[in-house]
């Protein structure tokens, strides 16, 4: 599996504060299965440790530490980019913030209060100066979840979706907009967005498993979330065909 989506790197942002903690979160991810972690710490002002040139060597040192601690596990480098920040950013800056550096593929902050109102504009004008886009857990945003078609008309313009694997399980406010975002096949990837062991953890193996059994039909195409569809992103190539889906299984009715 790959996790598109972790706070791992050490210091920098909201994740974890010592290396102890990045591989904590790492033997966790590997023993689950993940065996790609894309390092994405927030890009945006109030993070001012997190700097794009910096991004590539930070992920080559975690990912040279763990292997000498016998993980088999590959950090590559990202950021989770804010929309203010990313427009104040040079087009050289924002590629080195690229997922797994390709230049070409940002991972893009959902606001998690009321969305601005040229929200829209704002994501296409990024999209205009050359980059693909993952919009980073929408299902969290109030304003997606009471319409979720504010997703639709962005994905209908080529921007791709992640969602947090927990939401699709989860009974809060983000488990409809996540699940609805699924299943009208707005959604492109599931990640854990993990910050530490006990503040989302990096469970996408436990979450997939779940999700899978709560959502049958959809089970080879939740496997192409984290499998197929992030290895395309990160190559920086046009993602696969999206797996069908199989038909629901039709209740039979008792005979009084």
């Amino acid at each position: 599996m790959i996790d598109l989506h972790t706070h791992v790197l050490p210091g920098i942002d909201d994740g974890p504060e010592l290396l102890a903690g990045s591989v904590a979160i790492a033997e966790v991810a590997a023993h689950a299965g993940t065996r790609t972690l894309v390092a994405t710490p927030h890009l945006r002002a109030d993070h001012p440790g997190v700097r794009p040139d910096e991004l590539a060597g930070r992920a080559a040192e975690l990912t040279a530490h763990l292997r000498g601690r016998g993980l088999p596990l590959e950090v590559l480098p990202g950021a989770e980019v804010d929309l203010e920040t990313a427009a104040a950013l040079s087009d050289d800056e924002l590629a080195l913030a690229s997922l797994a550096g390709n230049g070409r593929d940002l991972l893009v902050e959902t606001p998690y209060g009321p969305l601005p109102d040229d929200f829209e504009a704002r994501v296409l004008a990024l999209a205009a100066r050359g980059f693909r886009l993952t919009l980073a857990h929408p299902e969290r945003s109030p304003d997606v979840q009471a319409r979720v078609e504010t997703v639709g008309a962005l994905v209908e313009q080529g921007v791709l979706v992640q969602l947090t694997a927990r939401s699709l399980v989860g009974r809060g406010a983000s488990g409809p907009a996540a699940r609805a975002l699924l299943e009208r096949g707005w959604a492109h990837v599931l990640a854990s967005d993990a910050h530490a062991l006990d503040r989302r953890p990096p469970d996408l193996g436990a979450r997939l498993r779940q999700a899978a059994d709560a959502l049958p039909h959809a089970a080879a195409e939740l496997e192409w979330m984290v499998t197929a569809a992030p290895r395309a992103i990160l190559d920086g190539v046009p993602l696969p065909e999206r797996p069908a889906r199989q038909r629901r299984a039709r209740r039979r009715l008792r005979r009084s």
